[in-house]
This record gives C-alpha cells, sequence and structure tokens, in this order.
C-alpha cells in the first residue's frame, strides 16, 4: 500500500518560520517520522513539497495510479487553488487534508477551504501530531476499519 504525503507552498520553511504557529520540527523531520510510522504501519510513504501549484498538480497526475491514498497540507492554496482541487478529485483517491495551525483560529480568509469538500476529512490544528493521525486514520480505512 502507498500513501502521497503532498506538502504546498511554504512548508519546506517548517522549522524557520513563525514557530508560535507551525511549531519547531523541520520538514525533513516531519517526513521521516511519517516514513517510520509508514514502516510500522507496512505503507510506503512518498513525500512531496512544492512551492508550485502546477509542480503539485504534475506530481498528483503522475503518481496517483499507484497510490492508495493522499494526505495534503496545501498551504495557502487551500483557500483559493481549484486546479489543485480538481487534480486531487481526478484522482479518485481518498484524501485527508491536514494543516498545522487551526486555520478556523486564524484570519477569516483562511477558514475557507476548497480542498474540503473533496476530503475524507480535515485535520487542523494538531501541529505535526495531525500528519500522524490522517495517516492512521487512512491507512484503517483503506484496511477496511470501521469506525464507532
Amino acid at each position: 500500500m502507498k500513501i502521497l504525503v503532498i506538502n504546498g507552498p511554504n512548508l519546506n520553511m517548517l522549522g524557520k518560520r513563525n514557530k508560535a504557529i507551525y511549531g519547531d520540527k523541520t520538514l525533513s523531520q516531519l517526513d521521516a517520522m511519517l516514513k517510520k510510522q509508514g514502516q510500522s504501519l507496512g505503507i510506503d510513504i512518498v513525500n512531496f513539497q512544492s512551492n508550485s501549484e502546477g509542480g503539485l498538480i504534475d506530481f498528483i497526475q503522475k503518481h496517483s495510479s499507484k497510490a492508495n491514498g493522499i494526505i495534503i497540507n496545501p498551504g495557502a492554496l487551500t483557500h483559493y487553488s481549484f486546479s489543485l482541487r480538481d487534480a486531487l478529485a481526478d484522482s479518485g483517491l481518498p484524501i485527508i487534508e491536514v494543516h498545522l495551525s487551526n486555520i478556523y483560529a486564524r484570519e477569516e480568509w483562511r477558514t475557507k477551504s476548497v480542498i474540503a469538500p473533496i476530503a475524507r476529512g480535515q485535520i487542523s490544528g494538531l501541529g505535526w501530531q495531525g500528519y500522524i493521525a490522517a495517516l492512521r486514520t487512512l491507512v484503517g480505512e483503506l484496511k477496511g476499519e470501521t469506525w464507532g
């Protein structure tokens, strides 16, 4: 089983940008944690980050046919990228949207996600732990676990 973990613009600056909002872990540290967690679950994790909307779309189009699910933090593209939304929807894969910060407790413009309506769920405000929760949830769903 393979999960794509996709990070959008400015997430390459994790560990350097506003640590009070985004935490002190770098993207490399986050990627390593996800790969380790994936190994423990028997899952192959493919990490990707781009500051370019087109780069994200190209990656999804190239790799989604060989994957079972997507975890994505679209960064600011969350709020306006209909082309990214279309690429994700076209993949036909289950998607979980993740945000390090609580986007609903920030600026008004951050409270709208164009990705959320096509995602299985959204995790917002749990820092790096949100990625782990998304991975465990997505893998559970793919393995047929039921909740509730």
